[in-house]
């Protein structure tokens, strides 16, 4: 058996994804995923204490992927719109990720802390990416002057009503279809006209 740091962490973190997928959160348990990982539970056990660890690491990797995808690239066009467009593509790309659907679906208290209590690695990691791209938008004129940190998280909030909430008030239980298509759209209009000049 080979050392825990030793056995690649995306190895295990498939098996849970795959796990979550099927069965689900509540019926998952640490053998299950050391079983379907081919590792040892003591390997599993010297990374994670628990499940909700291992989904939470799951959930880090999968939501740094779509933001990875949604970051701004580098142009000359000014940011404002780009951004906009930016966050928009990141509420629809997780509203309809499969894992959020099965969160919601069958475990949707492992959200409650990450909503109410503290801020999770992948929140920090946005927080820091919006507040870097409001100071570029500032700075090429396109985005009002103000605290780009305080200004991150009023956009960072707007957007996880969007994602989280939006499909129950247009019951789109899937997290997408015609509706959620027109909410989004007042979502580019709202944040357009919040950090205009």
């Amino acid at each position: 058996m080979r050392p825990a740091n030793a056995i690649p962490m995306d190895r295990i973190l498939d098996a849970a994804r795959e796990l979550l997928l099927t069965i689900g959160m509540q019926r998952m348990t640490m053998a299950d995923v050391a079983r379907h990982a081919d590792v040892s539970r003591a390997t599993l056990y010297r990374r994670w204490n628990s499940v909700r660890e291992v989904v939470a690491a799951l959930t880090t990797r999968e939501w740094t992927a779509v933001v990875a995808e949604t970051t701004l690239s580098p142009g000359d066009d000014p940011v404002r719109p780009r951004l906009v467009t930016s966050v928009v593509q990141l509420v629809r790309q997780i509203r309809v990720h499969p894992l959020l659907r099965k969160i919601i679906e069958q475990d949707p208290d492992f959200l409650l802390p990450y909503l109410l209590q503290r801020r999770g690695t992948t929140t920090n990691h946005q927080l820091d990416r919006l507040e870097a791209d409001l100071k570029a938008g500032i700075a090429d004129g396109s985005i009002r002057p103000g605290d780009p940190a305080v200004r991150a998280k009023a956009v960072l909030l707007t957007a996880w009503s969007f994602t989280l909430t939006a499909p129950v008030l247009v019951d789109a239980p899937e997290g997408h279809g015609s509706s959620l298509d027109r909410l989004d759209g007042e979502l580019s209009e709202l944040l357009d006209r919040y950090l205009a000049p």
